[in-house]
């Protein structure tokens, strides 16, 4: 039997990610939680405005923290509605999408991985974790207090 560490890895993942998602759905945000997530806008099935698109061609960043609606949670997916320059949108967005997510106030983000497999001198089969994008550094979605 292979085990697929590639397979478990993005889906544990995005576990915490849902989960994540699934508290604020119930219990919203406390405190000062806030959370950046990133994701592949030209994606299959992610679902914006079409300006919005536009604009953001390869990668979108948004903010689920004070003006959010209709978060709704699913197995593939989850819709959100939230506030750009004033225009309530609707967005669905795949977990597949997703590149990265963080909550500067508990200093806490995850990146998600993908990990490629690679055959050595012996033919064997080795498994690295590569990083696909930026690490987050969370210092720059601090508030700087004069």
């Amino acid at each position: 039997m292979k085990i697929d560490y590639q397979k478990i890895l993005k889906k544990n993942l995005l576990n915490v990610f849902k989960d994540v998602l699934t508290e604020i759905s119930t219990k919203g945000l406390k405190e000062g939680h806030h959370l950046y997530v990133t994701f592949k806008t030209h994606e299959k099935n992610v679902k914006i405005p079409l300006w919005l698109k536009k604009k953001f061609t390869n990668e979108m960043t948004i903010v689920i923290q004070y003006e959010f609606w209709n978060l709704k949670i699913f197995e593939k997916y989850f819709n959100i509605s939230l506030s750009f320059n004033s225009i309530k949108s609707d967005l669905s967005i795949p977990y597949s999408s997703i590149i990265s997510f963080a909550d500067p106030y508990a200093n806490f983000g995850l990146t998600l991985s993908s990990v490629k497999t690679l055959k050595n001198k012996n033919k064997k089969k080795t498994t690295i974790i590569k990083n696909d994008s930026k690490i987050i550094d969370l210092n720059k979605f601090r508030k700087k207090l004069n």
